[in-house]
């Protein structure tokens, strides 16, 4: 039988065991094999996935990162169908290299696998391109299906992550617009953040450079009394100040 260890859940107690990781429950209707790939700085939790997706039929794993710079330049070696993403990696972050994935890969689905479950991390990863976001504890059957659906073109979700969405999304109905006087160009910026732009996407689209991002940046912090780029977004959105 699999253990659930402390933080990788099931998937780390079956690599303790050195178990086949064989799992019933998800059906692949193509002869093709699902590829996926991982990108998790914990070894342990990172060979665990990799040993989870190669033993199941159906499923290959395509490679397996430490950071999101070695995947970045590795992953189009084989871009698989389905990139597994932590959020706390070395370096850069899951949340900032969402955008630049999806980018260079954009018919690869990006789904993260965390720990964290606050309302700031889920926010700002979907707000980035993820398509679903599941917690380490998901079970592995659910996770082998979660990476199914994402291909699939669903948005596979933890219960608890769901229910967070749900809440989030009821609180963002403000009974009128705020506007906390941005400028036009402001409010076109916040847009592209929230579409999942990084500064250097939203400066080219806008035209003009990343400094003078940075600069109206600046500006929007102040007006709207935050101090990062997610708060911008999150407050931009339930102020409808963008839609």
């Amino acid at each position: 039988m699999v253990r659930a260890g402390p933080r990788g859940g099931i998937i780390r107690g079956a690599i303790e065991k050195g178990e086949a990781c064989r799992w019933k429950g998800v059906r692949v209707e193509n002869h093709d094999p699902i590829k996926a790939a991982v990108i998790e700085d914990q070894k342990e939790i990172r060979e665990g996935l990799q040993a989870l997706i190669n033993g199941t039929r159906g499923y290959r794993c395509t490679g397996a990162f430490r950071t999101m710079e070695e995947a970045l330049s590795k992953i189009a070696f084989e871009v698989p169908h389905v990139i597994l993403v932590d959020i706390g990696l070395p370096g850069m972050s899951g949340i900032e290299g969402i955008p630049l994935l999806k980018e260079r890969y954009k018919d690869a689905a990006v789904l993260v696998l965390t720990v964290y479950d606050d309302d700031d991390r889920i926010f700002s990863a979907l707000c980035a391109g993820a398509c679903g976001y599941l917690l380490k504890k998901t079970p592995p059957a659910k996770l082998l299906e979660g990476l199914k659906e994402a291909i699939e073109g669903g948005s596979p979700m933890s219960p608890e992550v769901a229910t967070r969405v749900i809440t989030l999304f009821r609180s963002l109905r403000p009974p009128e617009r705020a506007d906390y006087e941005l400028t036009p160009h402001e409010i076109r910026l916040l847009k592209l953040l929230s579409e999942g732009h990084n500064y250097k996407t939203a400066a080219a689209a806008l035209g003009v450079s990343v400094n003078t991002i940075s600069f109206h940046m600046k500006s929007i912090y102040e007006k709207l009394h935050v101090h990062s780029k997610s708060e911008a977004v999150a407050k931009a959105l339930r102020s409808r100040v963008v839609r």
